[in-house]
């Protein structure tokens, strides 16, 4: 499917309300060949902006455009390019891999069956036995071949390693980076396990309390923010519009800043620790400004 937008998703202005919670203006570009990863606590907004995206639910305002495409427009076309992993499986746990590979080569033009049989090889999934019996990291890895067995342009995924060991998710993390060497398809992914993210993702956006807080490249949030660990006398000679947010440990104060060269080149810290993506989803929720 062409298309000439260096951007593979687009999503602008989308608002969206139920019951006592809101999505409010979410803006975000997926460019071609890139891993955004979406974090955020429980009840952020992670999987309500993944079904808004995909049209699995209506929303208030906004666009949301894939492939170049208006995805209200123009869904049916669109997410013969999608591969999706989510936490409710559209099959019944009652198919076996067999049955759904006959299921898949009805609904997708570009389904490989050679393909699927590898993967189930490769993830060591019995071919003839109900998903039922799968144990709970069987039943992702079965998730991820069905996601990419047809060839999409675009990978999106809601929380696709957890329940799998260390070992197992190294081998997804690797797989989720090969899918993306062609240079023309992307992957949009959110997961609990930063660390992964770490690893993999170009893009981390955050999501805090139906808003994004923040949508910066991995390097810039793991090579130019900081956090500060001083005592209150030395916070208190601190500008408030040099540092992001604070969180009061027993001890001491961990100040989180954006830009650790600026702020060495301003005051007198020796030591400015890099934050992982805990670290700055923490002080950012439970800090004060």
């Amino acid at each position: 499917m062409a298309n000439n937008n260096k951007n593979i998703l687009e999503v602008k202005n989308l608002n969206k309300e139920y019951n006592s919670f809101k999505l409010k203006d979410i803006n975000l570009s997926l460019p071609k060949g890139m891993i955004m990863g979406l974090i955020g606590e429980n009840g952020a907004g992670k999987t309500t902006t993944i079904k808004s995206i995909l049209n699995l639910t209506s929303i208030d305002s906004g666009e949301i455009n894939i492939f170049g495409m208006d995805m209200k427009e123009e869904a049916k076309k669109i997410k013969e390019d999608i591969g999706v992993v989510l936490d409710d499986s559209f099959l019944s746990e009652h198919l076996t891999p067999k049955d759904i590979n006959q299921i898949m080569k009805n609904i997708y033009s570009n389904w490989d069956e050679d393909l699927f049989l590898e993967y189930l090889k490769d993830f060591k999934l019995p071919l003839k036995q109900e998903s039922k019996d799968f144990s709970s990291g069987m039943k992702v890895k079965l998730k991820i071949a069905i996601a990419i067995s047809h060839y999409p342009k675009l990978l999106i995924l809601d929380e696709p390693t957890s329940g799998l060991d260390p070992v197992a998710r190294s081998e997804i993390l690797d797989i989720f980076q090969d899918f993306i060497q062609d240079g023309e398809s992307s992957i949009l992914v959110s997961s609990h396990i930063t660390s992964d993210l770490e690893h993999i993702a170009d893009y981390i956006t955050f999501i805090n309390d139906g808003k994004i807080l923040l949508s910066k490249t991995r390097d810039e949030l793991l090579e130019q923010f900081g956090i500060v660990r001083c005592s209150k006398e030395d916070f208190e000679k601190i500008d408030e519009n040099d540092y992001e947010k604070y969180k009061i440990n027993k001890y001491e104060y961990d100040v989180l800043v954006s830009n650790k060269k600026e702020f060495k080149r301003k005051y007198d810290f020796k030591v400015i620790d890099k934050p992982t993506l805990d670290d700055i989803m923490l002080i950012y929720i439970k800090g004060e400004k």
